[in-house]
């Protein structure tokens, strides 16, 4: 019984002659374990055969070809079983050996006079170029050459290889490409295409059939081919993914209820005068959509992104007080309690003389105030409630949440923000971030979210002036920090741990800051004559407020701290900024602590300094936020340099990860299967059209528990 006979595309490699169970074990590490695995295991490259030259043209270790007459041919047996063959083939450019070791068989097919075609990688041996088991391909005298196929090149693990990965999908995808279900009908494939073609995509006619990309990408006849099948594969989990995120969407505007929180023009103008200060045009245009939202039957699902300090906190107290004029209370969640009693105070201050009652919860009260707390907000005596996860797990019961605000919505799982909204009428939900998402970012993970965006700073900023130092700069730059402190100013400096105990194995040897050992050499060496203050996540939170009142008020003048204030610390004051150990962060978040200095009206200056050697891409990576301020541009670049998986976890994003699309190339692929997603539910919302049952399928199975997620962001 032939391989063939009984191959289903469920069949368990285990079960196949060519495989046999030792070898399916190692298999598995690949995540191979049926014939279907092994179809959409796909190459991660190509090769193929380079065009014939002549050896004149030969350079050492760059693949070749040529093509010759064999004018000598020699089989040497050194011991039993050990044997080299070697030949010399000749053209009008000059000769060139090949030798085969211990393939004696080859003396019975390749013969003096004999035309081949040689392929592989010449090696210089002293003035003589040579091949080592080359690829032969026989010639007659009048032949044409063939035409090389392009050969898959496969992820590989111990005990497999290339030719072990060639031979088993040659098998598979001979035998069971025409046994896949196909999710595209013809007439997407070719709107697709037609779409793919005007965004500037080069593919040739319609998209394949899922059984010519799978031949296609396996064992493509030309480039051409390959492209395409790539392009529809890639295209189609981009379309199930933007399916899945439209119809959740959908599913907030039909199965949710929210209380309907309009604006009227005298509400309006009673907020904005709560603001000190002259609102930016952006502020006011998102506000705007705010209020459209909020003044609908069915929740607001909205994101606001922002720069560091583009005012999306003045956006959001907007939102809630348009909640509580409208006779709800709202609800400001914060990761840390740092961040949280920074936002309450910023909002009492705002709301001064006002009948608007506020209040907060948080890990550190005490047992008394924590239920008097949770009382006045059931009985509606708060309004507006600020709070970190103790919102989530204290069970919290509201008497009439019209909206919840989440800060830094990337710092909580989603099954935190999801707890938030539990309830019976769904409350308008904002969702804030200081990080700014690439675009295609913003359309995968919040493709069912309204985003909105705050890039203009409000007026009267300084300017911000970032440096990339060495360790010889150090001895300069504290003394540039002391002329600022001299000035009046106050300084951060921030390290990546908290003391030298917490180093591993790695970082033994390495001199990596902490925020202890930086403490002490700045209090006794470097500052002696200033007032030096610590902070980290190790000190109470009664010490933490302490520390921070004092370097508000000015009695701390350089803070050595961790990264606990990389968001909602605001110190106009503090205009310099110290980061050891640059390279332990990633470019969102030395961005996010370089926004703690640039709160107030005085130019700030930060200098970045890293610990021991760095590789040419932590160079290039930390160049790129000294030479642009723009959060927007940094996350592109973040994004091009650590991709998706380094920017967002699972945990974050609830969403599976993508086989072959890539969000960072594939953006414009990413928009076209957007646009098509979108306006296939506008005419079809339930996707009932039975040329769509199985791409309905896809949807439902791939993304289908995360459905109930999606909502929040």
């Amino acid at each position: 019984m032939t391989a063939e006979s009984f191959l289903t595309l469920s069949t368990e490699l285990r079960h196949l002659p060519i495989v046999g169970p030792g070898r399916a074990k190692r298999l598995a590490k690949l995540g191979l374990r049926t014939a279907r695995d092994v179809l959409f295991l796909f190459p991660k490259d190509y090769e193929s055969p380079a065009p014939p030259q002549r050896i004149d043209q030969l350079r050492d270790g760059e693949p070749a070809s040529l093509v010759g007459h064999i004018t000598d041919a020699e089989l040497v047996s050194r011991s039993p079983g050990k044997s080299v063959f070697g030949i010399l083939v000749e053209n009008e450019s000059g000769a060139l050996r090949s030798t085969f070791f211990n393939q004696p068989f080859r003396a019975e097919t390749l013969r003096l006079g004999q035309r081949v075609l040689i392929s592989g990688t010449p090696k210089l041996v002293g003035l003589r170029f040579e091949f080592v088991h080359p690829k032969v391909t026989l010639l007659g005298d009048d032949e044409r050459l063939p035409e090389e196929p392009i050969l898959p090149v496969y992820s590989l693990t111990d005990g497999i290889k290339q030719i072990d990965m060639r031979r088993l999908s040659r098998e598979c995808v001979t035998s069971l490409s025409q046994e896949l279900a196909e999710a595209m009908p013809e007439s997407l494939r070719r709107q697709a295409a037609e779409e793919l073609r005007g965004a500037g995509i080069a593919i040739e006619g319609d998209l394949p059939g899922i059984a010519t990309t799978i031949e296609m990408l396996h064992y493509p006849t030309n480039e051409p081919a390959m492209i395409a099948a790539r392009t529809r594969l890639i295209f189609q989990e981009l379309v199930v993914m933007q399916l899945a995120l439209a119809m959740r969407r959908r599913q907030l505007t039909s199965d949710l209820l929210a209380p309907p929180l309009p604006t009227t023009p005298l509400i309006d103008a009673r907020i904005i005068n709560r603001f000190p200060f002259t609102l930016t045009d952006d502020q006011r245009r998102v506000m705007n959509e705010v209020a459209k939202d909020m003044a609908r039957q069915f929740p607001m699902n909205r994101m606001l992104q922002g720069d560091v300090g583009s005012g999306k906190t003045v956006v959001a107290l907007y939102a809630m007080l348009l909640a509580i004029a409208n006779g709800h209370q709202a609800v400001l969640m914060a990761p840390t309690e740092v961040l949280a009693r920074q936002h309450f105070n910023t909002i009492s201050k705002m709301l001064v003389e006002s009948r608007v009652r506020t209040g907060i919860l948080c890990g550190s009260l005490g047992t008394t105030e924590r239920r008097e707390t949770k009382a006045n907000v059931a009985s509606g005596e708060i309004d507006l409630l600020v709070g970190t996860q103790a919102l989530v797990y204290g069970e919290i019961e509201f008497k009439k949440l019209g909206l919840c605000v989440i800060d830094e919505q990337h710092k909580f799982g989603v099954s935190q923000r999801v707890a938030l909204r539990k309830g019976g009428i769904a409350p308008h939900s904002l969702v804030m971030s200081a990080t700014p998402i690439p675009r295609s970012l913003a359309m995968t993970l919040f493709g069912d979210v309204d985003l909105s965006t705050l890039r203009e700073k409000p007026p009267g900023r300084g300017r911000v002036h970032t440096y990339l130092a060495h360790d010889g700069w150090k001895d300069r730059w504290w003394h540039f920090v002391e002329q600022q402190l001299a000035q009046g100013r106050q300084a951060y400096v921030v390290a990546p741990r908290i003391s030298a105990e917490e180093s591993n194995e790695t970082e033994a040897s390495e001199d990596v800051s902490s925020v202890e050992d930086v403490y002490r050499y700045l209090q006794q060496d470097t500052f002696p004559n200033r007032k030096v203050g610590l902070l980290h996540g190790r000190l109470s939170q009664d010490d933490k407020a302490a520390v921070m009142r004092a370097f508000a008020n000015g009695s701390i003048e350089v803070l050595v701290s961790t990264t606990v204030i990389e968001v909602g610390i605001d110190v106009p004051n503090a205009t310099v900024l110290t980061i050891l150990g640059a390279q332990r962060f990633g470019l969102a978040q030395l961005h996010q602590l370089r926004g703690r200095v640039s709160r107030g009206t005085h130019a700030a200056h930060v200098c970045v300094f890293t610990d021991g050697e760095q590789s040419p891409e932590e160079f290039e990576r930390l160049k790129v936020l000294e030479q642009t301020d723009d959060g927007f541009e940094l996350a592109e670049a973040d994004f091009r340099l650590r991709g998706p998986g380094e920017l967002i976890g699972r945990k974050q994003s609830g969403m599976p990860p993508l086989l072959i699309a890539d969000l960072h190339r594939d953006q414009d692929i990413l928009q076209v299967a957007r646009s098509i997603a979108q306006a296939k539910l506008d005419d079809d919302p339930s996707l009932a059209d039975s040329e769509w049952s199985e791409l309905r399928t896809q949807v439902i199975r791939r993304y289908g528990k995360e459905l109930s997620l999606g909502d929040v962001a």
